[in-house]
């Protein structure tokens, strides 16, 4: 035997297992978000990939669609993810990982989704998924209380709430019930205005006004939220105050949020998908929490309006748009 051939062997195998070649694999990722809104969560997904040396073209590819709010392109483009076979998906709000969680079905594709707001319609539990899913909870109905509590501190003066809602969502139920109990705390009447289509909403939206409620408050609902630039239009003509459910849409034109940042919620959602593609089963980690909440206020909408913000609430905001 040659000398050095005894250690040859041992040596090779040390390397083939290291991280460092894992990571030369070229990873293939899905991506599918319900609408722009949740854009930015992939960006943010993206970058932190990026810092953990999965590097675009070089050791992972990805393939992205936005299903711009169609509930009909959601399906179809869940379906076709599965058909491509990557070696993960990501997926962004609840409307858009429902269809996902039905389409891996029966596969052993793993599903990070960066955003739901409501992750029990398609998870056992917070503490294990009980099937391919892993990923982030905004508890965006759970906040439903300190969003309408944050309207009353923004304006005190008032007292009836429109809200739009999209009964065929997949959180209505649970989003109208937070709504009804938060608004019955706080004494304040509610104005519920369901719509189904894309005709519903134009009209609802165009019909926002003085004369129908005070304020308005956005569910975190992707079809309702697809209309963003519309709604903030009309509420800012009516000099209504409008809350909403996530920074983006405060960027937007919104006047207030407490919630999460999509973009961040990317970057956290990265270091879940490295432990999948390092070996963890979805099933072993368990659901996640925001790393941190954002109060966002948009000064530039608050004096479209004629609303001024009270100085307490801008020192506690953690970004004012200007």
């Amino acid at each position: 035997m040659r000398p050095g051939l005894f250690f040859a062997l041992p040596v090779l195998l040390l390397f083939t297992s290291s991280p460092l070649a894992l990571a030369q694999s070229v990873y293939r990722i899905g991506a599918l978000v319900a609408d722009d809104q949740f854009v930015p969560a992939f960006e943010g997904f993206k970058k932190r990939m990026a810092e953990l040396a999965y590097i675009e073209g070089k050791n992972i590819r990805y393939e992205f669609y936005n299903a711009k709010g169609s509930r009909e392109a959601l399906k179809r483009l869940a379906q076709k993810l599965v058909q491509d076979k990557p070696d993960l998906i990501v997926t962004s709000s609840t409307t858009a990982t429902a269809p996902m969680a039905k389409a891996i079905q029966g596969t052993n594709l793993p599903v990070v989704f960066l955003s739901a707001g409501n992750p029990l319609a398609f998870v056992k539990s917070y503490v294990s998924s009980g099937n391919n899913l892993a990923g982030i909870s905004t508890s965006s109905i759970d906040l439903t209380g300190k969003r309408l509590e944050l309207l009353k501190e923004l304006d005190p003066r008032a007292k009836k709430v429109i809200s739009l809602h999209h009964p065929e969502g997949v959180s209505y139920k649970d989003n109208l019930q937070a709504l009804t109990e938060a608004a019955k705390k706080l004494g304040l009447n509610l104005v519920h205005i369901g719509v189904s289509t894309e005709q519903d909403r134009r009209s609802a939206i165009s019909g926002l006004n003085g004369k129908m409620g005070d304020a308005v408050f956005l569910p975190p609902d992707a079809f309702i939220i697809a209309a963003i630039q519309e709604i903030v239009q009309q509420t800012i003509r009516e000099r209504l105050p409008s809350i909403a459910p996530t920074v983006v849409d405060v960027h937007s034109g919104a006047l207030a949020t407490y919630g999460a940042d999509y973009y961040a919620l990317g970057q956290q959602g990265a270091l879940l998908v490295e432990k999948i593609l390092r070996g963890a089963k979805p099933a072993d980690l368990p659901i996640e929490q925001p790393f941190k909440l954002k109060l966002v206020i948009n000064l530039k909408t608050a004096k479209a309006i004629n609303l001024k913000i009270p100085k307490e609430i801008l020192i506690r905001a953690d970004e004012v748009v200007e």
